[in-house]
C-alpha cells in the first residue's frame, strides 16, 4: 500500500520514541498473550495438608489447589458441583488414603478421567487398637514428619511423571523439604523427651495422634478413633474420664475440625485442664498458628509442652 505525501509527512513528524514504545508495547502484549496460552498444570489435593506438601515441591511449575478449604472437616466432606467441575479440569488428584477420605473414590471417579495419586500407598500404616474399628489402618500418617518423607517422595515422582522437563526442580525441592521435616523431627523429639514419663499420655478428641506418640515414645487416648465427633458415646466418655483420673493426666486437648464440645465436658467431670486446639486435618488461615505443615506441628507440641511438660505439683 503506497502513502500519500500528507500522511508521510505525519508519520516522519512523530517522535522516534513514542514508535519505538509503541512497537515495545505491541510486542510485550503478544508475548503476554502467548504466555497466557501456556497451560499451567493444575493439581488437587483432598485437604489443605497435602496441598501445603505439594507446593514445597512443585514450586512455580504447578498450580496446586486443596478441594476442601482451610477449617473443614474431611472425613465426610460432601463435594459441591463446583468441586467436580474444578476435578474433571485437573491434571493431577492428590489423595492421602488409609481411608481419611471416605468421599474421595466416588467423587475421582466422577470426575472423569484424571490421574490419581494416593500418597500412602505402599507404606505399613500403624492399626487402630482397642475400638470397634481395631485392626483397620490409622490415616494420619502425615502427623509423623519421617512418613511425611515417604509422602514427599511420592510426590516428587507423581510431579516428574506430570511434567518431565520439571525433573530437576522437583527433585531438588524434595531434597530441601525432607531437610525440613528431619530437622523437625529432631525437634519434636528434643522438645517432647521433656514431658516426664508419667505424663506422657496424649488425650484429644480423635485419635489423629498415634503416628508422633509412636515416634516419641507417648501414649494416646481419645473418643474417637477415627471419623468425626458423631461418633461420641458415653462409654467412650467414660472411659477417657477414667483414664485421666487414673493417669492424673493434667491436660487435654481436641482438634480445630470438629467440636470441643464433648471434651470440655469430660475436663470438667476427670478435673483435668482443658489445654486448647489441635490442628491436623486442616491448616489453620495465613495468619492463623498453622498456615503450614511444619507450623502445625510446632503449634501442636507447644501445647503439648505447656499442658504436660511441667513438673507436678
Amino acid at each position: 500500500m503506497k502513502l500519500n505525501n500528507s500522511f508521510k509527512k505525519a508519520f516522519l513528524s512523530i517522535p522516534l520514541g513514542i514508535i519505538l514504545f509503541l512497537i515495545t508495547s505491541c510486542t510485550s502484549n503478544d508475548n503476554e498473550l502467548r504466555k497466557s496460552n501456556k497451560k499451567t498444570p493444575l493439581v488437587l489435593t483432598t485437604f489443605t495438608v497435602l496441598a501445603d506438601m505439594a507446593r514445597n515441591i512443585s514450586g512455580n511449575r504447578l498450580l496446586v489447589e486443596s478441594i476442601t478449604k482451610r477449617g473443614a472437616e474431611i472425613h465426610g466432606y460432601q463435594p459441591t458441583p463446583s468441586d467436580l467441575i474444578k476435578a474433571s479440569k485437573a491434571d493431577l488428584i492428590i489423595e492421602n488414603g488409609l481411608g481419611l477420605e471416605l468421599w474421595a473414590r466416588k467423587f475421582t471417579a466422577s470426575a472423569g478421567n484424571v490421574p490419581t495419586i494416593i500418597l500412602s500407598e505402599g507404606m505399613e500404616p500403624l492399626l487402630i487398637e482397642g475400638d470397634i474399628y481395631s485392626g483397620k489402618p490409622n490415616p494420619h500418617a502425615w502427623m509423623s514428619p519421617r512418613r511425611a518423607i515417604y509422602y514427599v517422595d511420592r510426590l516428587v515422582k507423581a510431579f516428574i511423571q506430570l511434567d518431565p522437563s520439571g525433573q530437576t526442580e522437583y527433585i531438588k525441592n524434595g531434597i530441601i523439604y525432607k531437610n525440613k521435616l528431619r530437622q523437625l523431627d529432631q525437634e519434636l523429639r528434643t522438645a517432647l523427651s521433656k514431658i516426664p514419663k508419667n505424663r506422657r499420655v496424649l488425650v484429644s478428641c480423635e485419635g489423629a495422634f498415634t503416628y508422633l506418640a509412636n515416634d516419641y515414645g507417648m501414649e494416646e487416648a481419645y473418643l474417637w478413633p477415627v471419623n468425626a465427633e458423631s461418633q461420641v458415646t458415653p462409654k467412650r466418655m467414660l472411659k477417657l474420664i477414667k483414664i485421666i483420673k487414673d493417669r492424673q493426666i493434667p491436660t487435654i486437648f481436641c482438634e480445630s475440625t470438629v467440636s470441643a464440645k464433648a471434651q470440655l465436658e469430660v475436663a470438667k467431670t476427670s478435673g483435668a485442664v482443658f489445654g486448647g486446639t489441635f490442628y491436623v486435618d486442616s491448616l489453620s488461615g495465613e495468619d492463623g498458628p498453622a498456615p503450614t505443615l511444619l507450623d502445625l506441628q510446632r503449634h501442636n507440641v507447644q501445647l503439648i509442652l505447656k499442658g504436660l511438660a511441667s513438673e507436678l505439683d
